[in-house]
């Protein structure tokens, strides 16, 4: 039998915050709460257990462990009491999934229209998968792909599908 691209699995202990801000202004503030450096235009910062990606000029996502998300927005929210900002949970809004796996990039490269091959390391890139909103980065055996909670199903059936023993893009 067949061995599948990639494995594919969603993630259920992690917390996100979003956090919208002038981030030059609000730069030190938000990357002082987070514990974070600052991440470049398309770029993560992590530690290892957080990561800190940019979605926009003036959009952060974090990313921890669910149960540091609380004391997280928390400290963001003070940090930023002064700026014109917001500071959101969305923890139980995004559904994430790892695609784990030496064909990973495979999985992506029939759903997304992003050069994956260019990104680099720490790269973040805002995109599409089969018509659905999501972000992708890197991780150690793969790849992090993170959407709406409201289509889940439907991104863990088109990993699942691209994923599936047979359905390689170029010679094996």
């Amino acid at each position: 039998m067949a061995e599948a691209l990639a494995k594919i699995s969603q993630v259920q202990d992690r917390g996100m915050i979003q956090i919208r801000a002038d981030l030059d202004r609000a730069g030190d503030a938000i990357a002082g709460a987070a514990g974070l450096a600052l991440p470049g235009q398309g770029r993560t910062t992590t530690d290892g257990s957080r990561l800190m990606g940019w979605m926009s000029p003036d959009e952060l996502l974090l990313v921890l462990p669910r149960a540091e998300t609380a004391e997280a927005l928390a400290a963001l929210t003070e940090a930023l009491a002064g700026e014109h900002a917001l500071v959101l949970d969305v923890s139980d809004m995004r559904a994430m999934f790892r695609i784990d796996g030496p064909k990973a990039a495979q999985v992506l490269m029939k759903l997304c229209p992003t050069d994956l091959a260019a990104m680099p390391q720490d790269g973040l890139r805002r995109t599409r998968a089969a018509q659905v909103a999501c972000g992708i980065w890197r991780d150690q055996a793969g790849y992090v792909l993170v959407g709406f909670r409201s289509v889940a199903d439907y991104l863990r059936g088109i990993l699942t599908g691209a994923a599936a023993p047979g359905t390689y893009l170029e010679p094996r």
